[in-house]
C-alpha cells in the first residue's frame, strides 16, 4: 500500500509521545513492505538526511519555533504545515492509499479533508488528546479558547477512522460527535517486555518530562520537604527542562533543598533508564496527560509510580492502586507527601507487586500490538485492494530513500 504520515515533528529531531508514535509507525510500516511517505516541517539542516531508513520524509513547511516563552504551540507553524499539507495533497493525493494524520496541529487536518474530497483515500485520526471546551478556554483564553474548541468539533465531524490511547479521549470522542466509532489502541511502550527483578530502591523521588505549565513540577517540591520531616533521606531528582525550570530552581532554594533536591535538565537514554530503575517512586503531577508513557516505563523497571487526579489526565488508568502505585487526589503538598510515604512504608514489596503488574499486563501495553491494530484498519479500506494498480507500484512493495525537498 502506499501510505502517506502527517505530523509536524519528527523524532529525534523533537522528542515526545506522538513523535516517537510516528518514527516507529513509519519504520513498521516500511518494514512490511509498504511505500510510506512522512509529510513534516523541517527539523533538520540543509544537506543532511532526516534519517529514517526506507522513509520517503518529505517537508511541506520550513524551520519554525514551534512553541512561545511559556511552553504552548504558536500559531504560525500549524498555518503554514497545513498550507504545505494540502498543497502537496491537492497536487499528489492521488497516488495514497492512506493518508494517517495527528489531530493536532488541526490545520493539517483540515487540508487532509480538503485533499480527500478530491482524491478519495481512506483518512485515518489519532487524538491523542482531546479537549473540553472548558479546558480550551483556561488554557488560551476565551475567545481563542472557543474558537480552538470549535476547530477541535469541525475535524471531528470530518468521516474518518479514529484512533486514540486512552478510555478518556475515547469517552470524549464519542462524547463530541465523531462520525464512526473510534477504536482506543492498546499501548505504546517500545521496550523490553521480560524485564528481570526490580533493583533495590535508592530513597529518590524521580521526576522526568518537560518542565511546563500543564506537568506542574514545582508542585513536587514542597511535597517533597514535608515528605522529608518524617523521612530525612528521601531525595529528589527532576530530569528535564521547559520555560518552567526556573521556578523549580527557585522552590528548591527557597525550601532550603539545594543538597537534597537536583535539577540536572535532560539526561539521555541510558541515564534516564538508570534513574528509572533505582528511584524509589516515579511521581507525575500533570494537570494534563494523553496517556503517560512514563508510567509504563517505570512499571518495567520495577518502580512505582504516583499520579494527581485530573480531570485532563488519562495517566491515572495507568494505574492500579497498591500495585503498582497509587493516585494522590490533588496536587497539594500534603496529599503528594502522603503518598510518597506510603511508597516508602511498602518497601520491596510494592517493586515486586510492580514488576508482576508490568508482566501481566506488557503484551496489553506493548507499541506492537497497537501497529498491528493500525495495519488491521489499513488493510479495511477498499483501495487497499488495489494497491500495486497505480504507477511506480510493483508487487506491493516500493522502497524510497529518506529524503527531502522544497524547505
Amino acid at each position: 500500500m502506499r501510505i502517506c504520515l502527517v505530523y509536524d515533528c519528527l523524532y529525534p529531531h523533537t522528542v515526545g509521545g506522538a513523535e516517537r508514535w510516528y518514527r516507529a509507525l513509519s519504520e513498521r510500516l516500511a518494514r512490511d513492505g509498504h511505500e510510506v511517505t512522512y509529510l513534516t516541517l523541517r527539523q533538520w539542516p540543509h544537506g543532511e538526511e532526516p534519517g529514517v531508513e526506507g522513509v520517503h520524509v518529505l517537508a511541506v513547511g520550513p524551520r519554525m519555533r514551534l512553541y512561545d516563552s511559556t511552553g504552548k504551540r504558536r500559531v504560525v507553524p500549524p498555518l503554514a504545515f497545513g498550507a504545505g499539507v494540502l498543497a502537496h495533497l491537492l497536487g499528489r493525493g492521488g497516488r495514497y492509499d492512506v493518508v494517517h494524520t495527528a489531530s493536532f496541529p488541526y490545520f493539517s487536518v483540515l487540508a487532509v479533508a480538503v485533499a480527500r474530497a478530491v482524491h478519495r483515500f481512506q483518512l485515518v485520526v489519532d487524538w491523542h488528546e482531546v479537549w473540553t471546551g472548558d479546558y480550551w478556554r483556561r488554557y488560551v483564553g476565551r475567545f481563542a479558547g472557543s474558537l480552538g474548541f470549535g476547530v477541535q468539533r469541525l475535524c471531528l465531524r470530518i468521516r474518518q477512522d479514529a484512533f486514540c490511547f486512552s478510555e478518556l479521549n475515547l469517552e470524549r470522542l464519542k462524547a463530541q460527535g465523531v462520525r464512526a466509532e473510534p477504536e482506543r489502541l492498546p499501548g505504546l511502550y517500545a521496550g523490553p517486555l521480560s524485564p528481570g527483578e526490580p533493583a533495590s530502591a535508592e530513597p529518590v523521588v524521580l521526576f522526568a518530562g518537560r518542565h511546563i505549565p500543564e506537568k506542574r513540577v514545582p508542585l513536587l517540591v514542597p511535597a517533597l520537604a514535608l515528605a522529608r520531616k518524617q523521612a530525612p533521606d528521601l531525595r529528589g531528582a527532576l530530569l528535564g527542562d521547559g520555560p518552567e525550570r526556573g521556578l523549580v530552581l527557585r522552590a528548591i532554594a527557597e525550601h532550603g533543598l539545594e543538597g537534597a533536591v537536583s535539577a540536572p535538565g535532560f539526561v539521555d537514554a541510558h541515564e534516564l533508564e538508570d534513574n528509572l530503575r533505582r528511584a524509589l517512586c516515579l511521581v507525575l503531577p500533570s494537570r494534563r496527560e494523553g496517556y503517560g508513557m512514563v508510567v509504563v516505563e517505570a512499571a518495567a523497571a520495577g518502580t512505582p509510580s504516583i499520579v494527581a487526579r485530573a480531570a485532563e489526565s488519562a495517566a491515572t488508568e495507568l494505574i492500579e492502586e497498591g500495585e503498582n502505585g497509587f493516585v494522590a487526589e490533588s496536587v497539594a503538598p500534603e496529599a503528594l507527601a502522603d503518598a510518597i510515604l506510603r511508597v516508602r512504608d511498602e518497601g520491596q514489596a510494592l517493586r515486586e507487586r510492580t514488576a508482576a503488574w508490568f508482566r501481566r499486563n506488557a503484551d496489553s501495553l506493548s507499541l506492537e500490538r497497537s501497529l498491528d491494530a493500525v495495519a488491521a484498519r489499513y488493510r479495511g479500506t477498499p483501495r487497499a485492494t488495489r494497491a500495486g494498480a497505480g504507477p511506480g507500484w510493483k508487487g506491493g512493495r516500493r522502497r524510497r530513500r529518506s529524503g527531502s525537498r522544497r524547505w
